[in-house]
């Protein structure tokens, strides 16, 4: 029998990029994949509280904590996402290292933000794809920031990924992969990754709530608000006189500042039209029959969920690629508005009422256009299935060939022998029955023997 592929998919330890990695790591067991899902050890620990990701996979899947790191926690301090780097430069690359001794890896899948696991694949000679949650647009900006400060090259000829594949040939153009996914086990929902206990209070008032009334804030799980800027959203949503689902993470305040002395009026506002959770289910809400509207950051993984459930947006974006996103929203795609980095309670109540109200069957029409489009591409022969069938495909080929060795050694030396075999080979060890004319054999592959040993160290 043929070996399955076995991948090393390793996600930058935060919530949008460990959930759609963890999707895709889904996507490629559902191919009959062998998956080490390899994570800092707060994100295992995080997994492990509140998801079923270990009853949602089968045998070949292994959930693996590097043995010891920093807490995602520090991504909200100054020096945080540095400090981060620092952490994983020591700890990940020498555990890669050995872990792919050990263990046969057909293929190492990594996130586009974790260049170290680039240089551990180089020194060992091993096949790395890049995982980028990224728009198109902002990918390529990476590749031609060097030649557009030498020379200017703007406008781009042509489409983007055309633009890109000049310098990157091989890019899998996936799509959603949470909506693969849904496509793919013929649901309406997709299981949750979330690293935080998921308040589910919210789903009671919104099921109250007259159909697309309601519009959905949230700002990722990394960005953060001052005090300031929270009460000016504040205002401007209770002022916009539309009603709100609000996640309010512990710590989106920064500095961890308390959220005190809130003006009567909020209070008030809030608890006439508004709802507040720590967390919640974000492709659940999205896909909930009264939202109308997402008031967001712009990152891709909340962008491309809006897009397939049909929510017009407001955009605000904060760092990476997100203003790239909410332009292509606002200007591009026509399906919400960007108001940059505007934190204005005016700006912010008109644009609310505009979106759910003055504008809306304008944003309606364009998401709905979009949404069906975005099925259409995860569905069979549509360019996100082709894509990922190819990258599948292109996966299974990575696997070396097998050579088969016959070994007619005394068992005192049978591991020794092994030792010198190369990895990823079949071998047969024939077995002479209590001296008799009745032989047998046993074939073994090294990767158990590899197993073996790695773990009797």
């Amino acid at each position: 029998m043929d070996p399955l592929p076995h991948v090393i998919i390793f996600p930058f330890p935060a919530q949008g990029h460990v959930n759609s990695m963890l999707k895709l790591a889904q996507l490629l067991s559902l191919s009959n994949f062998d998956i080490t899902f390899l994570v800092t050890l707060d994100t295992h620990d995080h997994l492990l509280n509140h998801t079923d990701v270990i009853s949602r996979f089968g045998s070949g899947f292994l959930l693996q904590a590097l043995p010891h790191g920093i807490s995602m926690d520090v991504m909200n301090t100054r020096d945080g996402i540095s400090m981060l780097y620092d952490s994983l430069n020591k700890i990940a690359k020498p555990f890669l290292r050995e872990f792919i001794t050990y263990s046969p890896v057909t293929c190492l899948i990594a996130d586009g933000l974790l260049s170290l696991a680039g240089d551990v694949a180089k020194e060992i000679n091993l096949p790395i794809i890049y995982f980028r949650t990224a728009s198109a647009s902002s990918f390529w900006s990476y590749f031609c920031m060097p030649d557009l400060i030498q020379v200017g090259e703007l406008p781009l000829k042509g489409p983007i990924l055309s633009q890109i594949r000049t310098v990157c040939p091989n890019v899998y153009t996936i799509g959603a992969v949470h909506a693969h996914l849904k496509a793919k086990l013929a649901t309406k929902s997709t299981s949750s990754n979330s690293l935080w206990q998921e308040d589910e209070s919210w789903m009671s008032w919104l099921d109250t709530q007259p159909p697309k009334s309601v519009i959905y804030v949230s700002f990722g799980s990394v960005a953060g608000l001052t005090k300031e800027e929270l009460l000016e959203f504040w205002y401007g949503l209770v002022n916009s006189e539309q009603k709100f689902l609000w996640v309010m993470r512990p710590d989106l305040i920064i500095g961890r500042e308390k959220k005190d002395e809130i003006p009567v009026e909020l209070e008030q506002g809030t608890k006439a039209r508004g709802y507040m959770a720590d967390w919640v289910p974000q492709e659940k809400v999205l896909a909930h029959r009264a939202i109308g509207g997402f008031l967001t950051h712009s990152g891709w993984n909340s962008t491309l969920e809006s897009i397939v459930e049909g929510v017009p947006m407001i955009c605000w974006p904060r760092f990476a690629d997100q203003q790239v996103n909410s332009r292509f929203v606002g200007e591009v795609w026509k399906m919400g508005l960007d108001i940059k980095d505007t934190c204005d309670r005016d700006i912010i109540a008109k644009s609310i009422r505009d979106l759910m109200e003055k504008r809306n069957g304008e944003f309606s029409q364009r998401t709905e256009h979009m949404a069906s489009l975005a099925k259409k591409a995860v569905n069979e022969g549509g360019s996100s299935y082709i894509n990922l069938d190819r990258l599948i495909q292109d996966i299974r080929s990575m696997i070396p060939p097998q050579k088969t060795y016959l070994i007619q050694l005394k068992l005192d030396f049978f591991l020794a022998a092994i030792i010198l075999l190369p990895r990823n080979c079949r071998f047969i060890l024939p077995i002479n029955l209590n001296n008799s004319s009745n032989k047998c054999s046993f074939t073994f592959t090294t990767a158990v023997i590899y197993k073996y040993i790695s773990s009797n160290k």
